[in-house]
């Protein structure tokens, strides 16, 4: 019987610099519709998925492991749906303590010695999220690390959702016969969740784990992982045992997978703030009535004309001394992969998938090179004076405050960065103008070695997923898309190999309608078939398969 925490479910609306999506990553659904009630699923583990394991590559031990995920597919969909009906938005702090109890009781049911750690304040004054830490001591040879997240963005836009964020309802999305949709069913607690299924399902069928196993996860993922970098820094002691660090995986909207390596970009987060009391004109206390503009200067336009000398006019180019420095020419095999990659790839259906208009390039190469190595100055939010939507209401903001994220590539470095930026803002004539840095996440360049490559690899094959296959297992990846705090566990303060490997899809990753694929179709696994691939790479790095 297992052990469930009681929810609360929440069902709230809030208004909100994690890794990116994958260049034709699906954003927006459609038309969602055929809702599964509460009172009976009726799903399938096998959904329409056209392609299935080879058998005879399968020990009778796993065999009988996969039974079992098949046997209580249904549970852990419910089980599925309560996680994501626990909120756990970090920037709010919406529910976040409660989820890092739930992810807590997870580990305690597998008979882990699991704890909350509070991580106070951290390097740039935040305070931190609490960092969840337990070990599986099974008397193994062998140790995984596996890497949580918990948190989960904001819901910036409700009303473009078409079913509650926070209810997990189970819809018909085509393709796919049955998605989950909800805040987090894709970031990434979908990923998550299939592999405590295959956890639960060992444990379950063989009383132990085939290895010792460290979790470590954490509630700031959105916040910069400022907690877990702080966490990771003062208790290395803790990771001491792990041999390898397991990522997990999934497949692109084609059915394509691969190994993962742990790389990731840098990005730094940071605030700018316009204010009347620091540029010494325009209103000084607070805001005022915006009457009063006729004789009256205004912090949030020169605001504005503060980040119009900083970024050229399409917002793409950084106008910042020594903003592009240092940036690593691509090697050839990785130009020749792109172009590869850009033959037939569709332009129109990527952008179509994403729910954007159209690309910055309409050339696949270029965008492909754009999408996985490029760098950006996004600006994230804008806020000050009157942000009621609809109306009027006459205000002049005495401050304002805007917040971006920065992407940058191997060698460079974030705070290095930022320095520039404000030294750019002093010459342009804004001293005034304050800056905060939010949190960093520096760049990690990872190798695919190791014996969990080579496990992941052989379950790819196993379970005929189309995958490319490295062309050395030593050789060093540029870094590829996206932003995560690999860098603590495989650079610097710890340093030991990162792999993923898995199937299973989602999207709208930070989008309206994120979802994760529980039934599913053609060359893509629905939840139960990513909780077999999990425990197959698992048994594979064991040995017991």
């Amino acid at each position: 019987m297992r052990l469930f925490i009681s929810l609360l479910s929440v069902f709230v609306f809030v208004s909100g610099c994690t890794g990116g999506n994958d260049p034709g990553e699906q954003v927006s659904p459609g038309s969602a519709e055929s809702e599964v009630t509460e009172s009976g699923l009726g799903l399938r583990p096998d959904g329409d998925t056209e392609i299935a394991p080879d058998m005879s590559q399968v020990s009778d031990e796993l065999a009988e492991i996969f039974q079992y995920i098949d046997d209580h597919f249904e549970e852990d969909v419910r089980d599925f749906q309560r996680w994501i009906q626990q909120p756990s938005i970090s920037n709010t702090g919406e529910g976040i303590p409660e989820s890092a109890r739930m992810v807590r009781g997870f580990f305690d049911e597998l008979g882990c010695d699991a704890a909350v750690h509070e991580v106070g304040e951290t390097e740039w004054g935040a305070q931190g999220n609490p960092v969840v830490y337990a070990k599986c001591d099974e008397g193994a040879d062998k140790t995984l690390l596996m890497y949580w997240m918990y948190d989960n963005m904001p819901i910036t836009q409700p009303d473009l959702w078409n079913y509650p964020p926070f209810e997990g309802v189970i819809v018909e999305q085509p393709p796919f016969p049955k998605v989950l949709i909800g805040r987090g069913a894709t970031n990434s607690k979908g990923g998550n969740q299939v592999r405590l299924n295959a956890l639960r399902a060992i444990k379950a069928v063989t009383g132990k784990l085939p290895m010792n196993l460290i979790v470590v996860a954490e509630g700031d993922e959105e916040r910069m992982s400022i907690g877990l970098r702080k966490f990771v820094k003062e208790n290395q002691e803790l990771f001491a045992d792990a041999d390898e660090m397991w990522s997990g995986g999934r497949q692109s909207y084609t059915g394509r997978s691969g190994l993962s390596n742990g790389s990731s970009e840098g990005c730094v987060y940071i605030e700018l703030t316009t204010s009347g009391a620091k540029w010494g004109r325009g209103p000084v206390y607070g805001d005022i009535h915006g009457g009063r503009k006729r004789a009256v200067d205004s912090p949030a336009w020169r605001h504005m004309q503060m980040l119009e000398s900083i970024i050229d006019e399409n917002g793409n180019i950084a106008r910042v001394k020594g903003f592009y420095d240092d940036i690593e020419p691509l090697s050839a095999g990785t130009v020749a992969s792109l172009k590869e990659r850009a033959e037939g790839f569709d332009m129109e259906a990527a952008a179509r998938n994403l729910g954007v208009a159209r690309f910055i390039s309409d050339d696949p190469f270029e965008h492909l090179k754009m999408a996985s190595f490029g760098m950006a100055f996004n600006l994230d939010g804008i806020w000050g004076g009157n942000m009621y939507g609809g109306g009027a209401g006459a205000i002049l903001p005495s401050r304002i405050t805007s917040k971006h994220n920065i992407r940058y590539q191997p060698v460079q470095d974030g705070i290095d960065l930022v320095q520039k930026i404000k030294a750019q803002i002093d010459r342009n004539g804004y001293e005034d103008v304050e800056m905060q840095i939010i949190g960093d996440v520096p760049w990690r360049k990872g190798h695919v070695d190791g014996e969990l490559a080579q496990a992941g690899l052989r379950a790819l094959s196993i379970f005929n997923v189309p995958h490319t296959v490295p062309m050395s297992l030593r050789s060093e990846s540029e870094t590829t898309g996206g932003y995560w705090p690999g860098y603590l566990f495989g650079k610097d303060p710890i340093n030991i190999p990162i792999i993923g490997a898995g199937v299973g899809h989602g999207g709208g990753a930070h989008a309206n309608n994120e979802f994760y694929v529980i039934e599913g179709a053609g060359q893509i696994y629905g939840m139960a078939g990513a909780s077999k691939v999990a425990a197959t790479v698992l048994y594979n790095y064991a040995g017991k398969n």
